[in-house]
């Protein structure tokens, strides 16, 4: 895991650094990071996002920007074998002949080679003590993108595998497809980028829970307002419920989101089955000063493959990733950062992912510890 040592570093370093400034009757959290899950392998389904844990009062509204941006570099065993043995010749643009080289290889095999900038607008509104309602609009692009460098330094500085990245062009687009005998391959950006699917939602605080653990029940629709289109809309509604579980004390909060969404699959440009997608999300949050908190969070959730679509292990397991962020408080703005890294599974995630968010809201924006 990449990111294990980072955490760990990080972590200290918040603890030694912001000694718990603060007394506990200023304690405020602001929930899990709000990111959600850009995997390139089922990106345009409903994800249900980390529940949202700022306070607003009813009759009153919140509203977030977030900007998720991400580098994917994922491919099969056989494809990985492919360009390693390419290294040597140098860095080269891939064409039609490795097209025709990577279909000649045995079995399923793939390589997504891209990077992907989203931004969501969301719009909270509390109609009582119990009910607050939400909907996400968001935009999407894709491109060659500019991590490339920055992530193999980082590969070769802890001597991780090149997993195959010497042999293309940094920056570029480069995406090959040949699961089961279908074949779809380009070399720029599939589309120019546009709107995806709205979510609608509704939010519900749910019973009171013994200790200091509190309980949100969350339920959501993603509309196909335009139909299919292609790396923008699957044309298919989704559905999804989320159970998330608080515990606010003085200086630390923790955080367990369960969900499960009903994908109802794709058609195009890659064939996926319709299935139940669950999803699991643990999170700490510390505070650091008045108003500056970190959150560290893992996220696990299972594949939107089947093998009615692929037998390519890679893409049946599930998807593991790590974040770790800050949030900052100023006035009735709430400001984010965090980056997130894959783990366990490297072919089936983005490689790194970093996201900006800023929030507003004409009451408190904080959840105070109880």
């Amino acid at each position: 895991m990449k990111l294990a040592s980072c955490i760990a570093f990080a972590t200290a370093a918040a603890v030694l650094i912001f000694p718990g400034s603060a007394s506990s009757e200023e304690a405020v959290f602001y929930g899990l990071l709000r990111s959600r899950d850009l995997t390139p392998f089922g990106f345009l389904r409903l994800d249900m996002r980390p529940a949202y844990a700022v306070a607003i009062e009813p009759g009153s509204w919140a509203i977030e920007t977030e900007l998720g941006f991400q580098n994917t570099w994922a491919l099969s065993p056989e494809v990985e074998r492919y360009l390693v043995s390419l290294e040597s010749e140098g860095r080269r643009d891939l064409g039609p002949e490795d097209v025709a080289a990577i279909q000649a290889l045995p079995g399923e095999n793939y390589l997504v080679d891209m990077e992907s900038a989203q931004i969501d607008l969301t719009l909270h509104y509390k109609f009582n003590e119990l009910l607050t309602g939400y909907l996400t609009t968001s935009a999407v692009s894709y491109q060659g993108g500019f991590l490339d460098g920055m992530i193999e330094e980082f590969h070769d500085i802890f001597s991780f595998s090149s997993f195959g990245r010497p042999a293309a062009s940094q920056n570029d687009v480069n995406v090959i497809y040949d699961l089961n005998a279908m074949q779809l391959a380009f070399f720029d950006s599939p589309t120019a980028g546009g709107f995806t699917d709205p979510v609608i939602g509704l939010r519900y605080n749910g019973p009171p829970l013994p200790g200091k653990w509190q309980l949100t029940l969350e339920t959501a629709i993603k509309v196909p307002v335009d139909g299919h289109r292609d790396f923008l809309s699957t044309g298919r509604t989704d559905y999804g419920v989320q159970a998330s579980f608080q515990r606010f004390g003085d200086h630390h909060a923790w955080y367990l989101d369960l969900a499960a969404v009903k994908y109802t699959g794709a058609g195009a440009p890659v064939p996926q089955e319709s299935r139940i997608v669950p999803t699991i999300i643990l999170g700490y949050e510390r505070r650091l000063t008045e108003s500056t908190n970190l959150n560290i969070q893992a996220y696990a959730s299972e594949s939107v493959y089947t093998h009615e679509t692929t037998d390519l292990d890679e893409l049946l397991e599930r998807k593991y990733q790590a974040s770790i962020g800050l949030r900052h408080r100023y006035r009735n703005l709430l400001f984010s950062f965090s980056i997130t890294e894959n783990v366990q599974n490297l072919s089936n995630t983005p490689d790194f992912g970093f996201h900006l968010g800023v929030a507003y809201a004409p009451r408190p924006l904080a959840r105070r510890a109880e």
